[in-house]
């Protein structure tokens, strides 16, 4: 089987109800704290910027753009994400879906968009895949971890 180019999925259980995933999902001061800096309103339509370092290498400046593009309470959470500049502007999209498994949630990430052609998109994919699967993830789980305002009814 062949690599997908034009895509990053990860698949991760975490040990907590989904619930409280949700919330450090789609609170905007968690998601600062295992994501980036943003002004995220769990809201269709809403836009939203979040502010990392830039990466020359790939022409990003650190500016990402976002729209919540679907928003399904405790299933799904899908947005837009614009990055990058001139001819190697990322046009992408990022998905979390939430399943209950047993006694934690299971969350399969997928951010698709990547041409196959262009290299710059091809490095950013390398370079965004290692990041999706390494420390995001362990920033997610720490937040998970540490959330200690989430009660069964926080959601």
């Amino acid at each position: 089987m062949s690599e997908d180019l034009t895509t990053i999925q990860v698949d991760q259980f975490f040990p907590h109800p989904v619930e409280r995933v949700w919330r450090v999902l789609t609170v905007p001061e968690l998601m600062a704290r295992w994501l980036m800096p943003n002004d995220f309103e769990p809201r269709v339509g809403h836009k939203f910027t979040m502010k990392t370092r830039p990466v020359d290498q790939v022409e990003f400046s650190g500016d990402i753009a976002c729209e919540v593009l679907e928003l399904v309470p405790l299933r799904r959470l899908s947005i837009s994400w614009r990055g990058g500049q001139g001819v190697n502007t990322l046009d992408s999209t990022v998905t979390w879906d939430l399943t209950p498994d047993g006694r934690g949630t299971r969350v399969l990430l997928e951010h698709r968009g990547f041409d196959p052609d262009n290299a710059t998109h091809q490095l950013s994919r390398r370079i965004m895949n290692g990041g999706w699967r390494s420390h995001v993830q362990r920033a997610f789980s720490a937040v998970l971890d540490a959330d200690r305002e989430y009660t069964d009814q926080s959601v």
